[in-house]
């Protein structure tokens, strides 16, 4: 199984490639790896469709055995994606990724609290009313949050975290695997070549991994 890696840039190919993009908007680098997604848009004919998964809910089993900033970390990642989630619900699909957006640059870029008042101003900016931010404290929606991370994470198993991509194979079926982990984000012709690369190894049968020790932390820009 191989997969669709268009030889074209992304203005001169009709056949646009559907990559399916599960995200924490807490993480780091799912942040990172969510805005190389924006520069392979601009290089290949992907069309990213963004999706919710939870850190919480992927470890919330292990929560007493992590060290107490890393608990901590889990347990204020609730919040931020209920409200991607309640988002999605009341408003639709359309605003997912563009919320993604406000809040992992104010998270991430801007290095803001992960508090009310900054989950309000992404809110703000993305045209939602600002009381959606009651959602990060209500479960209302746990049950979809839940669904949509069991659908990224059954696709590459528990051993990972965010990011998830999926995208079609040429045989139909679709390519899943977490990562890449990279900074800082790789841009123009470095985008495409680590997009091309990406799917070359993924799409082998029974490939897993490929790792080095990270020697640095994400490189906001």
């Amino acid at each position: 199984m191989t997969a669709t890696v268009p030889e074209t840039d992304a203005g001169t190919d009709t056949t646009r490639t559907p990559a399916d993009f599960w995200f924490d908007p807490l993480c780091p680098w799912a942040w990172m790896t969510s805005r190389w997604m924006l520069e392979v848009e601009k290089v290949r004919p992907v069309d990213v469709r963004w999706h919710a998964m939870s850190l919480a809910v992927l470890n919330e089993d292990k929560l007493d055995t992590l060290p107490e900033e890393y608990a901590t970390f889990l347990r204020d990642a609730w919040g931020p994606i209920r409200v991607v989630v309640a988002a999605q619900q009341k408003h639709g699909e359309e605003y997912v990724g563009r919320l993604y957006t406000a809040l992992g640059t104010r998270f991430h870029n801007q290095g803001l609290p992960k508090t009310r008042e900054t989950i309000v101003a992404a809110l703000e900016e993305v045209g939602l009313p600002a009381d959606l931010a009651d959602y990060a404290d209500s479960d209302a929606y746990d049950t979809e949050l839940r669904a949509s991370h069991k659908e990224g994470i059954d696709k590459v198993g528990q051993e990972v975290g965010t990011p998830v991509i999926a995208v079609p194979g040429d045989d139909g079926e679709q390519i899943a695997f977490f990562g890449p982990v990279v900074t800082p984000t790789p841009r123009g012709a470095d985008a495409a070549k680590l997009w091309d690369g990406t799917l070359m190894v993924a799409s082998i049968p029974g490939f897993y991994e490929i790792k080095r020790t990270r020697t640095q932390g994400p490189i906001f820009d």
